[in-house]
């Protein structure tokens, strides 16, 4: 895979983590939920990059 597409996989799933992130926080009220949510959408991230 070359390095143009490693780098729009990423800006993928750049824009969830910005906004998913204030709405998991919004909905639970502490930033642990927010690190677990950023945990699953990067291991989802370095799978598609891995490939």
């Amino acid at each position: 895979m070359n390095i143009a597409r490693k780098l729009g996989i990423v800006i993928v799933f750049g824009v969830p983590a910005i906004v998913g992130s204030g709405i998991v926080y919004a909905v639970f009220g502490s930033y642990i939920s927010v690190v677990i949510f950023m945990v699953i959408l990067l291991s989802f991230a370095g799978g598609f990059i891995s490939k």
